[in-house]
């Protein structure tokens, strides 16, 4: 019998394996496809490479701002698939070997729940206390006549050998939103259309108008309140019917959808008994438990942001509780970052949020236009906001728009798990010029005594 039995191989599953392994457990890990899952094969990774392949050429273009007059001779996209390709082989085989090291079985096959403690991989029986669930998320096309024939999923994008000259954007998941602006760099007329009045609408307010802006100076066209009727053919284009404040008809090579779902489907979580909510994902308490003893679920299953690190994160907590220890795991510190031109980095409470649950906050915003490094870099889109409790300081959340925010947003995160006060952070010190001087100068506005901004 085994200790634990992990089901999904990806950034979470992976992850539980390793640290049950390293507390003394007796681990197997099931998956049915390659290791690593949708974050190195068709998500995270591979999305990185575009986005940098993109902001490279960016970089090129303004180099005669620097005093560097450069000429891009062509754009070779199949060099930036088989780039895409061999880093996501290359950290694929890192996994499956340290899996190895730590002495981690991994069962190939397609595993169905039996029971708390059984689990069916194509006929063979592994039995084990506890179970973790880890099977991450899939695509969701939606229901829409004529989508089938001109939809673009993000796993077609990744192996483009050649960018459409105009696509229609559909959704602003994070994901929809990074891509809208790789194309656009690369030369394509982009439409990002969305149902909400805002894109990034899980964002904070500030964040999604800052980004907003980026993508229209970056010739993105947003169309903001609209729904997808219908796609149909009309030469060599497809025509998509928008209704919203207005019926709008765009002529497009392509429809781009980013949708995603919890997996969750064929895997017996029915006849066992978990529970799942309304969108297919399943419930969690804080320990991370299902509603079956000795169930676990861990990332992109249990629905929420979706995000990788939240998913690895999850697993170390999943792993400790499974190897009977009772640990909680802090949603509220769960970091994300957008990698657009300029990128988001955020965590915990948005302004709106926090207005919501009643607090009286203090807010804190500092933006790059007067960050020395960022003028020097000519990166002065953005700004660091950060939102805290009036009376005693509490940070309850970060929003960075600007170059580096990817990075920046982990200085928020160890704040807020150390319980730094803004007050801490206004008097802490960076090296300078760096970007995160605004994380600083944020926190002193958020005081009312920011040094280089004027007298409010």
């Amino acid at each position: 019998m085994y200790n634990l039995v992990v089901i999904g191989g990806g950034p979470g599953g992976y992850a539980a394996a390793i640290r049950a392994s390293q507390l003394g457990g007796k681990v197997a890990l099931v998956e049915t496809g390659e290791i690593g899952g949708t974050c190195v094969n068709r998500g995270c990774i591979p999305t990185k490479v575009w986005q940098h392949s993109a902001y490279l050429l960016r970089n090129i273009r303004m180099g005669h701002e620097f005093g560097i007059k450069a000429a891009v001779e062509e754009l070779d996209f199949k060099a930036i698939v088989e780039r895409k390709n061999g880093v996501a082989g290359d950290i694929r085989m890192g996994m499956e070997g340290l899996l190895g090291n730590y002495g981690v079985e991994v069962v190939r096959g397609h595993a169905v729940l039996k029971n708390g403690q059984e689990v069916d991989v194509d006929g063979t029986i592994l039995e084990a206390k506890k179970v973790i669930i880890a099977t991450g998320s899939c695509l969701d096309i939606p229901d829409i006549p004529g989508l089938e024939e001109a939809v673009m999923t993000t796993d077609q994008f990744l192996d483009l050998e050649r960018v459409p000259a105009c696509v229609l954007v559909w959704g602003t998941l994070p994901m929809a939103v990074e891509i809208a602006n790789t194309l656009s760099v690369f030369g394509s007329k982009v439409y990002l259309a969305t149902e909400h009045s805002r894109i990034l609408p899980q964002e904070d307010r500030d964040t999604s108008q800052r980004i907003a802006q980026a993508l229209r100076e970056q010739g993105v066209e947003l169309l903001l309140k609209y729904s997808l009727e219908s796609v149909r053919k009309s030469e060599h284009l497809y025509e998509a019917i928008l209704a919203g404040p207005d019926e709008q008809l765009v002529k497009v090579e392509k429809v781009l959808v980013s949708q995603r779902k919890p997996n969750t489907t064929h895997t017996g979580l029915d006849q066992v008994g978990v529970k799942l909510n309304v969108d297919g994902s399943i419930e969690v308490n804080d320990k991370l438990e299902t509603s079956v003893s000795g169930i676990h679920a861990i990332g992109d299953a249990t629905g929420g942001w979706m995000l990788s690190d939240a998913a690895s994160s999850m697993a170390v907590t999943a792993a400790e509780n499974a190897m009977d220890q009772a640990k909680s795991f802090p949603f509220q510190l769960i970091p994300r970052g957008i990698w657009t031109i300029p990128q988001v980095g955020a965590v915990g409470l948005s302004e709106e949020e926090a207005e919501k649950k009643g607090i009286d906050v203090e807010v804190g915003d500092f933006p790059y236009a007067v960050n020395g490094l960022a003028m020097a870099c000519d990166e002065m889109a953005g700004a660091v906001k950060i939102i805290s409790e009036s009376r005693y300081g509490e940070i309850l959340g970060v929003h960075i728009v600007g170059a580096n925010a990817t990075e920046l947003v982990g200085e928020a995160v160890l704040a807020m798990q150390l319980e730094c006060t803004v007050k801490d952070l206004a008097h802490s010190i960076r090296v300078h010029p760096t970007f995160s001087e605004s994380v600083v100068d944020a926190g002193r506005d958020a005081l009312d005594w920011a040094l280089y901004l004027p007298r409010r």
